[in-house]
């Protein structure tokens, strides 16, 4: 722990803004590294990426409680998180129900309730949009992570979120080519663009939390609030789509138990 956090702070600083920016960017970094995969792993099974997204899923299912949901109670009681998390979930169903949401995360398929698009343009531009907004929980928690001030938290909560961003860059990039994309490179570029928007938003949640600290639980509960919905309206009936239902939950007791350990040895 001692040697990651003092690297960490060598090169970012003590300022929390400066650290969430940093720990933005390695998330991205991930993200980038899981959407360059395709170009080697041309053609995964349904069955490796529901287990990998699974995996995903328990690592944000574990870390929406022990780097979110318990320090924002630690920090102000569990009224403000309670109230957070309520705030949450109806803004991701919100953003959900704005954007005509495209279920392709992995097998480039549409939900039955989705509406028709009108051509390759729109349908792809309607799927960067929906994993763009996936993905804002994400760099939104690592920013508060880092604006609270427990750097041992703040890491692992970044890496555990970097960790999982690796199977979803993948996916993201296996369901551009799905959604018309002719060439791995553009496939890999789409799930690259997916997960930038994470940068500004750990920088924003940095910001919020370090100018106005009563808003710490608050902020924490919205967070994990926003991750649970993602994990139960997103990625849990992608990963039971298609009979692998067995695989992906292994996957996510796998997901749980590495960042349970990973915030027992970081925090």
């Amino acid at each position: 722990m001692s040697l990651l956090s003092d690297l960490f702070v060598r090169i970012a600083g003590s300022n929390p803004v400066m650290q969430g920016l940093l720990g933005g960017v390695i998330i991205a970094s991930f993200n980038l590294l899981g959407a360059l995969v395709v170009l080697v792993w041309r053609n995964p099974s349904d069955r490796a990426l529901d287990s990998m997204l699974g995996f995903a899923a328990g690592v944000m299912l574990a870390a929406s409680f022990t780097s979110l949901i318990i320090p924002g109670i630690d920090a102000g009681g569990v009224v403000p998180v309670i109230v957070g998390i309520l705030l949450g979930v109806p803004r991701l169903d919100r953003a959900d129900r704005w954007v005509p949401h495209v279920h392709v995360l992995v097998t480039g398929r549409t939900r039955p309730d989705t509406p028709a698009t009108d051509g390759r343009t729109a349908s792809v531009m309607l799927f960067i949009v929906a994993i763009t907004i996936h993905n804002m929980p994400e760099g939104l928690a690592v920013g508060i992570g880092f604006g609270s001030g427990n750097l041992g938290d703040a890491l692992a909560l970044m890496l555990a979120i970097g960790i999982q961003n690796i199977p979803e860059g993948l996916a993201v990039s296996i369901a551009a080519i799905n959604a018309g994309f002719d060439r791995l490179f553009y496939a890999a570029l789409a799930g690259t663009r997916a997960g930038l928007v994470e940068i500004p938003l750990a920088v924003f949640g940095a910001i919020a939390v370090s100018v106005a600290t009563p808003i710490l639980p608050y902020a924490m509960g919205f967070a994990a609030g926003a991750m649970l919905f993602v994990i139960s309206d997103e990625i849990v009936p992608e990963t039971h789509a298609r009979g692998h239902e067995r695989v992906a939950t292994l996957g996510t007791m796998v997901g749980v138990v590495v960042m349970l350990y990973l915030d027992v040895t970081l925090g």
